[in-house]
C-alpha cells in the first residue's frame, strides 16, 4: 500500500464521516474533533488533507451527497417523468424512514445554516442543487418539454422534493413526500 493510496482513504474517510454527521447533526453542530473521531483519523491528517479547515471539508461532502444524488438519477429506470419523479422520492422516502426520520438532505441542512454566512458553502450547495437539476432537465426534454420549460419544472422538482423531505422530518411521516410525488406526477403529465 502506498502513502497516496491511504491518504487518499483517510481523506475519503474524513469526507465520509462530514457526511454523515452533518446529516444527523446538521453543519453549526459538527465540530472537526467529532469528525476526526467518527473517522478515526488522527486530528493532523484532517489539516493535512484539509488545510483550509472545515469549509473546505464541508464543501468536500457537499460534492459526496451531490455525487451520491446524481448516481440515485443515473440509476431511476427511463419513464414518464412523473413515474421517474415517483420511483425516485420512494426511494428517498425509504431512506428517510430506515434512519427514523434523523438523516435528511445535507446540502439543504448546509444551506439553510451556512448559506448566509460562507460564500463558499453557499456555492457549494448550488452547485449541487444544479448538479441535480440538470438530467431532470434532461429527462424532460428527452420527453418533449422546450429546454427552458424544462429547466423551470425540473428547478420546480427539485424544490419541491427538498421541501417535502424537510416537512417529512418534522413530521416524522414519509407522508409529505408522498404527497409531493403526486403533486409533481400531475404537473409533469400536464
Amino acid at each position: 500500500m502506498t502513502e497516496q493510496t491511504k491518504g487518499g482513504r483517510t481523506s475519503a474517510r474524513l469526507v465520509e464521516s462530514m457526511l454523515e454527521l452533518i446529516q444527523a447533526r446538521g453543519y453549526s453542530g459538527t465540530g472537526l474533533a467529532t469528525v476526526t473521531e467518527h473517522a478515526r483519523a488522527p486530528k493532523g491528517s484532517l489539516y493535512f488533507h484539509f488545510p483550509e479547515g472545515k469549509e473546505a471539508l464541508g464543501e468536500k461532502a457537499i460534492e459526496l451527497a451531490a455525487e451520491r444524488f446524481r448516481a440515485l438519477l443515473a440509476d431511476a429506470p427511463d419513464g414518464p417523468p412523473g413515474e421517474v419523479v415517483g420511483q425516485v422520492v420512494e426511494v428517498l422516502a425509504g431512506m428517510l424512514a430506515d434512519s427514523d426520520f434523523q438523516l435528511g438532505c445535507p446540502v439543504s441542512v448546509v444551506a439553510l445554516e451556512m448559506g448566509g454566512q460562507s460564500e463558499r458553502l453557499r456555492e457549494a450547495c448550488a452547485r449541487a442543487f444544479d448538479s441535480w437539476i440538470e438530467p431532470v432537465a434532461a429527462h424532460l426534454a428527452a420527453h418533449g418539454r422546450s429546454p427552458a420549460e424544462a429547466r423551470t419544472l425540473a428547478t420546480a422538482v427539485v424544490s419541491t422534493v427538498e421541501g417535502a423531505m424537510i416537512v417529512s422530518r418534522a413530521q416524522r411521516s414519509v407522508e409529505p413526500m408522498r404527497c409531493a410525488a403526486h403533486a409533481l406526477s400531475v404537473l409533469l403529465a400536464a
